[in-house]
């Protein structure tokens, strides 16, 4: 299977299953988009046919390039077959570890968001808070079910975490105590909305933190329309600098300022270039997701505006990162070398199997996003996985696994897409939530075009030095 496309004046030609990507001219373009179809002599009086104003492209020439894909081809690198689809039925059978858990330390939340999925917080239930006694039961649980895995990552989640923040503390130095121990090494996590970034808690953070994401929607007018405090005001000039002295403050280490863009700012690369103007290069910015009779909510009309606005992401990325001036977007990593293997590719997140959400009372369920439907209750942590039948269902979430998947290119790497996803969008964990398909493939693209741009700037520099 391959996928073409042309974007920022390049030829793009990605072969699925191997995943080279192929940058090539308009003849080979054109040849690669009939090679199946077609004998080498249908294509040469095709293309001799079309190119008959181009006195630079002969006969010749057009062999010679069906020559140079038959020998792509032979090495595997072009219309390669799909050996993977028998793995998707033994990612079924596996035997899985819990490697993740998702710790909501508080279901409340010092911003009232309209757009939350977790309802301010609360995930449609009561407000709480996560004890230590809990949460440390938490970390003895993963321990207990990590199985081979020596690096287990711990995401401190809400809601609001730093609402918990002296648990979030204790958690920390338990986990911490515990892994010369059992020979483990925990990497954790924090979501916040800045309100309660204090100094010390913005040390504590650097230290220990290998991530930190922290939630800004971009330009003032659009945080503040949608991320308000409990008292219905903006919190976008609260933030902002606690934001800016954190990162300041980080150095190197990892983080990410993410935000959520909505039918009323569609051209999010405005709020992207924004927070990029702010001083934060590591930037994450999501489609909102929520009930389609939300005003705020997006709609298929918006998806050509989408799209266009990631390729002028891609663009502006290039142009900043040649300034010397550039940042990270999350979306657009993609490393075409040395990416996940091929069973991460398939299985996808690992909700349900190798990742788990804990609630504040020690309740499992598959990830974040599905923490309050009582009927993806998995179990808890003092009495483990108590719906193996239901585990099974994630072990069943695969690109493989679902119809819709199996003739589409992006598949190895979207992995069939997020569980929680389909079933707020289909009512079921197989089915596609088409407009976040679109928009993945969309990513997926521009991230290509800017992986095949900076190759080609690298060769031509490698060129000019040689040349000297």
């Amino acid at each position: 299977m391959i996928h073409q496309y042309k974007l920022n004046g390049h030829n793009i030609v990605l072969d699925t299953y191997s995943g080279a990507v192929h940058v090539v001219d308009d003849l080979a373009y054109d040849i690669i988009a009939l090679y199946e179809a077609y004998s080498p002599e249908e294509i040469a009086a095709r293309m001799l046919k079309k190119y008959a104003d181009h006195a630079d492209i002969t006969e010749k020439d057009i062999y010679e390039t069906i020559a140079d894909i038959n020998k792509l081809k032979k090495d595997g690198q072009l219309f390669t077959e799909d050996t993977y689809k028998d793995l998707s039925f033994d990612l079924k059978k596996r035997k899985t570890y819990i490697k993740a858990l998702c710790l909501n330390v508080a279901h409340t939340c010092n911003l009232s968001c309209e757009y939350c999925f977790a309802s301010q917080g609360k995930y449609h239930g009561e407000r709480a808070i996560m004890s230590y006694e809990v949460g440390k039961r938490a970390i003895d649980f993963l321990l207990e079910n990590c199985g081979f895995h020596r690096n287990l990552d711990v995401d401190f989640f809400g809601g609001e975490p730093l609402m918990d923040w002296k648990v979030v503390k204790q958690l920390v130095a338990y986990a911490r105590s515990k892994e010369k121990e059992c020979k483990k090494t925990f990497r954790f996590t924090l979501t916040t909305n800045g309100m309660l970034l204090k100094d010390d808690v913005v040390d504590f953070l650097n230290e220990e933190m290998h991530n930190v994401v922290l939630s800004l929607d971009g330009r003032k007018e659009v945080h503040d329309r949608l991320r308000k405090t409990v008292n219905g005001k903006g919190s976008y000039d609260y933030v902002v600098p606690k934001f800016q002295n954190f990162v300041k403050k980080r150095g190197d280490k990892e983080y990410y300022v993410r935000g959520t863009f909505t039918h009323n700012n569609v051209d999010f690369t405005n709020d992207i270039f924004h927070m990029a103007d702010l001083g934060f290069d590591r930037l994450s910015m999501e489609p909102v997701i929520c009930d389609p009779k939300e005003p705020y909510a997006l709609t298929r009309e918006d998806l050509p505006e989408i799209n266009r606005q990631y390729e002028i992401l891609a663009k502006e990325m290039l142009r900043r990162s040649e300034k010397g001036n550039g940042f990270i977007f999350y979306h657009y990593m993609l490393d075409l070398t040395e990416g996940p293997c091929i069973h991460k590719r398939i299985s996808g997140c690992g909700s349900g199997t190798e990742y788990l959400a804990v609630t504040p009372w020690g309740e499992l369920f598959p990830c974040h996003q599905f923490v309050g439907d009582e009927a993806y209750s998995m179990g808890n942590i003092w009495d483990g996985i108590t719906k193996p039948e239901l585990q099974n269902q994630f072990k069943e979430c695969n690109c493989y696994s679902k119809p819709e998947c199996r003739d589409c290119w992006a598949k190895l790497y979207c992995s069939g897409g997020c569980p929680a996803n389909s079933l707020h969008a289909t009512g079921s964990l197989k089915g596609n939530y088409a407009f976040s398909c679109d928009v993945f493939r969309k990513r997926i693209e521009c991230a290509m075009m800017i992986k095949a741009a900076e190759s080609i700037k690298a060769m031509e520099k490698d060129k000019q030095t040689v040349g000297k």
